[in-house]
């Protein structure tokens, strides 16, 4: 709670000083503390977390007016449950943490940094694997075969890959459809695709612990959901129950993809950044809608 407390004050102090004495350097100092904040308050919206933060709050401004009225016992009471502090955030957020230090590590600038890249060259062709990607979605869901597809994007799924069986094979609908035949050594768990390749099968991957998913969902769509919660990769699936085809990015699901829509998807996946939109000839705003 002190820690906390001092944290507050010094915030306090520096705006204050801020309108006292006006300086470029506090200026610039409330700029980046703003954008601190507001991406962090955009990191836990719209995830589990989210309550989480809320009641953080409101457990601190509640200590904050138990103090101000006297109220020592409650006081008492809430300055032990805050007296862990930054330990508590640091395990209750740490998912998030992860995110947001994955984000910045695969940020355009630090990968221009370190020179990392997708391994994709400029000039692959895309058309072949999402021909042979969306034909293969098709048939098994037009057949109820489950299956269970992870794109590899910049945050790399080596650990994930070294949990299955190493495939290291062209995209082709046959394989991809002859992986995850059921009763097949291979069909149960999840295709890793990397640099337009089918690198892995039978991969084991984390499950969300999202309560908000729908129950009507199975262990295939929480852990296609898991594994983006944690990286940059993108998940499709199919199925076994009804068929539909699902998208999973940034812990979100897209239900009910079509042709088109999946066709759109994976030609942004497999298309070079520098000349992704160009070569589709569609905005960002647009292809989003047809996301959703």
């Amino acid at each position: 709670m002190v820690q906390i407390q001092e944290a507050l004050a010094s915030i306090g102090a520096l705006f204050t000083n801020l309108f006292e004495h006006p300086d470029w350097h506090n200026i610039i100092d409330v700029v980046l503390l703003t954008i601190l904040i507001y991406n962090v308050i955009k990191l836990v919206m719209h995830t589990r977390s989210n309550s989480l933060f809320k009641g953080i709050a409101v457990i601190l401004v509640v200590a904050w007016v138990c103090g101000l009225l006297r109220f020592n016992a409650v006081t008492w009471l809430l300055n032990q449950i805050i007296s862990m502090g930054l330990l508590v955030i640091v395990i209750l957020f740490q998912p998030e943490f992860r995110r947001g230090l994955d984000q910045i590590g695969r940020s355009r600038f630090m990968r221009r940094m370190f020179g990392t890249s997708s391994g994709i060259q400029e000039d692959d062709p895309v058309e072949h694997p999402v021909q042979e990607i969306v034909h293969a979605m098709n048939d098994m869901s037009r057949k109820r075969i489950g299956a269970l597809i992870v794109i590899e994007r910049v945050t790399g799924l080596g650990d994930v890959i070294e949990s299955g069986t190493r495939v290291d094979a062209e995209i082709s609908a046959p394989l991809i459809e002859n992986i995850f035949e059921p009763n097949t050594p291979l069909h149960d768990g999840a295709m890793i695709i990397r640099n337009r390749r089918i690198n892995a099968a039978a991969c084991i991957l984390p499950l969300s612990e999202d309560p908000s998913i729908s129950k009507d969902l199975g262990t295939r769509h929480r852990a296609a959901i898991g594994i983006t919660e944690t990286t940059d990769a993108v998940s499709l699936i199919v199925s076994e129950e009804t068929g539909i085809i699902s998208m999973a990015r940034e812990g979100r699901l897209t239900r009910h993809l079509d042709t088109r829509s999946l066709s759109i998807l994976l030609t942004e996946l497999f298309t070079p950044e520098r000349n992704r939109y160009s070569w589709l000839g569609t905005s960002r705003r647009e292809e989003q809608a047809d996301e959703k």
